[in-house]
């Protein structure tokens, strides 16, 4: 039997084109060369152009987990306050980070699923002193999307720091870094990108910044003000993991071409074909309201008596289809089908026969 590829419908990782599987077979160079300096300038004009910043854009070798962390280890001291928005997994994790560095962490704490609201979260910044937010855009473990110009400008108007994982959400949905004024922003290479894992980044305000100046948190490989310091030498300070960097120039060139306007319209209608489709079928959307729906992902409860694992089981073995699971609370409950990245219609309109296919026969 011939070994199929599998199609990844996921949140990420996400499926490589064919030009960044090639460029993924580029020989190694020395990342002390000026050849590494022509590529990491390459990649850093296609992040400033997808991320609309005028502002640095530091890469850090890792995951976006890994821009968490040093978000965290780079701008608090130990029992500083902040305050996190959780409504699932992720936003959840963040949170336990905050507690894990030693930070006086509160939450403002939703029902998986349920977005946040602005005037909750300034009822919040009124009453206590945070030096800043913790928040998720795109929660992809419930699909929900945050509002998250207007929790910007809250942080702003009470002085509270904006540190936003959008590490799912950038190039898919409309995000302004400079527009919004967010303080610090973080995104991983695996997601929207054309790319594999293993490369953060992240942009931070000059608010920030200065907060990196008076953090005592100790902090040695993700130092961002070293970071920085190499990057305008078009470098990183330790060995880069090369291979993404050569598909990230060429995922970016990808990306431009097709223009970052079509690229979430795209996003958009993938988005509302596969909850369309899923509905007709009998599946239970996790998030009713489109407007506060993800463009990367698409929980979904299944029809009455079939379970969700047997769904996924059936799509991997018969149509070499993957797709996420529910996690923690959720698991068992529901499947998440993601559409982030090189996916079109074509791809979704394919992924629904499937799973009708799969409902028959687990029916019969």
């Amino acid at each position: 039997m011939p070994t199929h590829p599998q199609h990844l419908m996921l949140p990420g990782p996400t499926p490589l084109p064919p030009e960044v599987l090639t460029a993924l077979g580029s020989p190694m160079i020395n990342h002390r060369s000026e050849a590494f300096c022509e590529l990491y300038r390459a990649v850093e004009a296609g992040a400033k152009w997808l991320c609309r910043t005028e502002q640095d854009v530091i890469m850090l070798a890792g995951s976006g987990t890994t821009g968490m962390e040093a978000a965290l280890c780079n701008l608090f001291s130990p029992g500083d306050r902040v305050l996190a928005i959780t409504q699932g997994s992720f936003s959840e994790r963040f949170a336990q980070m905050a507690t894990t560095f030693g930070l006086s962490c509160d939450t403002l704490a939703y029902d998986w699923g349920q977005a946040a609201e602005p005037a909750e979260l300034e009822s919040r910044l009124n009453e206590g002193d945070y030096r800043a937010v913790l928040m998720v855009h795109n929660e992809t473990s419930t699909g929900i999307l945050n509002p998250l110009p207007e929790l910007a400008r809250i942080c702003r108007r009470y002085g509270a720091l904006s540190i936003v994982d959008a590490i799912s959400s950038l190039s898919s949905t409309p995000l302004e870094i400079d527009g919004w004024e967010l303080d610090v922003t973080l995104t991983a290479s695996q997601k929207g990108y054309y790319a594999p894992a293993g490369l953060c980044l992240m942009v931070l305000s000059e608010r920030a910044w200065q907060m990196t100046e008076t953090a005592t948190l100790p902090r040695f490989s993700l130092d961002l003000r070293l970071a920085r310091d190499y990057a305008h030498k078009a470098q990183t300070p330790w060995t880069p993991p090369l291979p993404v960097f050569y598909a990230l120039r060429e995922g970016f060139k990808l990306l431009q071409a097709e223009g970052l306007e079509q690229i979430q319209a795209r996003h958009l209608q993938n988005m509302q074909m596969l909850r369309g489709g899923l509905s007709k079928m009998g599946f239970e959307l996790f998030v009713n309201d489109e407007r506060v729906a993800s463009r990367c992902v698409t929980p979904a409860i299944p029809p009455e008596g079939i379970p969700a694992d047997e769904i996924r089981r059936v799509m991997l073995e018969k149509y070499h289809t993957v797709l996420g699971a529910g996690l923690r609370k959720l698991s068992g409950k529901m499947l998440r089908v993601g559409h982030l990245g090189y996916q079109d219609l074509n791809t979704i309109l394919g992924v629904l026969g499937c799973l009708e296919l799969s409902l028959a026969e687990l029916t019969s």
